[in-house]
């Protein structure tokens, strides 16, 4: 097996901003205390702060999440592990740990494990960037391992030689002058000779009398195309009525009507099944124990049966707290408009 360069991965180094209430007032302050630490370099301090901290308030996700990046910081890689994966566990809204568990995998060398993990990071989070790129990466590194099989199964297998090369070409810090073959210059064709035309004998002229040139029909006078019908402002109501129910479902932790505003054919992100992304929902509606979910419709297009929205989305529960921009997709079925498609992003 060939050595390859070492791949660089993107760790998350802040976790979205969660909620502290004002009792939790002297342990947020060791919090900011270890966070400051951490940031100067000052390790062992930084987590012995922080080991304080969590005696008071043992299931806080940032004091967690802080030590996390201190375990790996100090190369303790098992107990880092442990604590990110904890956190997946109790906080599985969160894609920066499943990043970080990555990550950590990643530098192990178990990069199967490592994708899994940026597949959840993903799938919680769509729009996570930094989770997409570190996933390219692994892709990358996996690829390279399938050419290195290819090449120990078949030393004479230029096309995997130069796949292989192409892949550590995108991690390498230096480039080397030839580490990719470059393509053979290809001679140019001789220009083919073409023998001019003999000349054409004069003709003889021939008197001959012109026919008269037909006149022009008329043109046919094309149908004007029926008038469009603009969605009707009822129609739009009853569009903004199902989003906002959908919300109120939501906020009130009502499963089935949470779940009953989606079509039977919604798009399940990830393509994974519907009955365990059902499961995965009410298990995240169930366990905070309080949710609170706000939309406001920023644009609205109806055709038909279907209907586009872009929304903001709020939503604050007792551990956390974000906006969002989204983009629903919904039919109509019978009476009721149905979301069948959910994405991130306008």
């Amino acid at each position: 097996m060939q050595q390859r360069n070492p791949m660089r991965f993107t760790l998350a180094a802040a976790l979205a901003a969660l909620w502290f209430g004002a009792a939790f007032a002297a342990p947020a302050d060791d919090l900011r205390e270890a966070q400051r630490l951490y940031s100067q370099g000052k390790v062992q301090p930084a987590l012995e702060k922080i080991d304080g901290f969590l005696k008071a308030l043992p299931r806080d996700p940032q004091g967690r999440f802080l030590k996390g990046l201190l375990l790996t910081e100090q190369k303790r890689l098992p107990e880092a592990i442990q604590v990110f994966t904890g956190l997946t566990e109790d906080f599985p809204e969160l894609p920066e740990p499943y990043n970080n568990l990555a990550v950590l995998y990643a530098s192990q060398g178990n990069y199967d494990k490592a994708k899994s993990a940026l597949e959840l990071a993903i799938h919680t989070h769509p729009s996570y960037a930094t989770a997409h790129e570190n996933l390219g990466d692994i892709y990358a590194q996996l690829a390279s391992r399938a050419y290195d099989r290819a090449l120990v199964l078949d030393k004479n297998n230029a096309t995997a030689q130069v796949k292989l090369a192409m892949v550590k070409d995108l991690f390498s810090s230096q480039k080397t002058a030839g580490a990719a073959r470059p393509e053979p210059v290809k001679p140019r064709p001789e220009p083919v000779k073409i023998d001019p035309p003999p000349k054409p004998e004069p003709a003889k002229t021939v008197e001959a009398r012109p026919e008269p040139k037909a006149a022009p029909k008329p043109a046919e006078p094309r149908p004007a195309p029926p008038p469009v019908a603009a969605p009707s402002s009822d129609e739009q109501a009853k569009v903004t009525a199902a989003i906002e129910g959908w919300a109120r479902a939501w906020s009130s932790k009502d499963v089935k009507g949470y779940l009953g505003a989606y079509a039977s054919d919604f798009e399940v992100p990830g393509g994974e099944e519907r009955a365990t992304w059902e499961k995965q929902r009410a298990e995240r509606i169930q366990k905070p124990k309080s949710i609170e979910v706000g939309v406001k419709v920023q644009s609205l297009q109806v055709s038909g049966s279907e209907a586009t929205a872009t929304i903001r989305q709020s939503y604050k529960s007792d551990t956390l707290k974000n906006t969002t921009i989204k983009t629903l997709r919904l039919v109509k079925s019978g009476e009721r408009w149905l979301i069948k498609q959910e994405r991130v992003g306008g």
